[in-house]
């Protein structure tokens, strides 16, 4: 069944009049970030770049050519995030993580999507040609394929293809913290009362590498700059993960078992450089004025408001004075 799916990947296929999920013709268009939450947020008129720069959009403009059915399918899970989201993190944490990861998915693959069309009309007007390396073909080939689980009897097996971290977050009421990496299929979403963070392709290795500051964070209400410290230890995470996730697909006869392959590449990770992760971390802090200089600095242990340098114990939100 897996063999008669849309995957868009295969022959680089990504045209406004056909779904961008199941292939079918279509004439109708839904929004990349879900109407609720851009009408909620207000930021609908702001714009996004693509990842060189050179071309923007507004979030209100990015939509995706989508059938009636699948269209129907979003709205539909919207629904339940929205009703979730009005119960804070109990309600986003009650959530089963196929939902989050579809809501999620949906955001990222749009993203991806634009950059995909981008990248093909810059090519085609230099005379060019438009091409995937055949890893990223895959890869993206299987997010597809397991985001089609919002109208395809698909399933899955075992432990999850994805590592997603939902926990308590204190914001300043109506601010939205929103970041993506859609090629690595990364995804960071925070407000008032929770946050959370995707890698929507690892196969939950990220997730397991970063289990014991998860495990310290249970039962306390994150300051929003360990949300951002946190983020930056699963993206840096991801960017030294040297692993290519493998999958058993079988076709059932009541739809498609997908089960991560245990038997392929065990995962393995690069080295840590704390002057790569302190830029990075700087980055993410720049809100707070906090530079490179200050996260790493000659002879001390790196700042964090997660840990203690010196006893790892976890840092208290409520002793961080910084605003929120």
């Amino acid at each position: 069944m897996s063999q008669l799916l849309f995957n868009p990947f295969k022959d680089l296929i990504f045209d406004e009049h056909f779904c961008f999920l199941t292939g079918v013709l279509t004439n109708e268009s839904m929004t990349v970030f879900p109407e609720w939450l851009l009408n909620h947020f207000k930021f609908g008129d702001e714009r996004i770049e693509m990842m060189d720069k050179s071309k923007s959009y507004t979030y209100a403009d990015l939509k995706l050519p989508c059938s009636p059915e699948v269209k129907q399918a979003f709205d539909d899970l919207d629904l339940k995030i929205q009703k979730a989201y009005k119960n804070g993190f109990e309600g986003m944490n009650a959530l089963d993580e196929v939902l989050l990861f579809q809501w999620t998915g949906r955001m990222v693959y749009g993203l991806l999507y634009y950059e995909m069309i981008y990248e093909r009309d810059r090519l085609l007007k230099l005379g060019e040609e438009f091409a995937l390396s055949t890893a990223l073909r895959e890869r993206f080939g299987h997010f597809h394929l397991m985001l089609q689980s919002i109208v395809e009897p698909i399933s899955f097996v075992g432990k999850k293809p994805w590592s997603i971290a939902v926990f308590p977050l204190k914001y300043s009421a109506d601010i939205f913290s929103y970041r993506d990496d859609a090629i690595n299929l990364m995804f960071q979403f925070g407000v008032n009362g929770f946050g959370f963070i995707a890698c929507l392709q690892d196969n939950g290795v990220i997730g397991e590498k970063q289990q014991e500051i998860l495990d310290k964070m249970k039962g306390h209400v994150l300051h929003p700059v360990q949300f951002e410290e946190l983020y930056a230890r699963f993206h840096y995470t991801d960017y030294i993960l040297q692993y290519k996730p493998e999958y058993k697909i079988e076709s059932q006869d009541d739809g498609i078992a997908i089960e991560i392959d245990t038997a392929g590449k065990q995962p393995v990770f690069g080295f840590w450089d704390e002057d790569v992760f302190a830029q990075l971390l700087s980055n993410y802090w720049s809100v707070y004025g906090i530079e490179k200089e200050e996260i790493l600095q000659f002879q001390k242990p790196m700042l964090s408001f997660l840990e203690n340098p010196y006893s790892k114990d976890f840092v208290n939100p409520e002793a961080i004075a910084l605003p929120f």
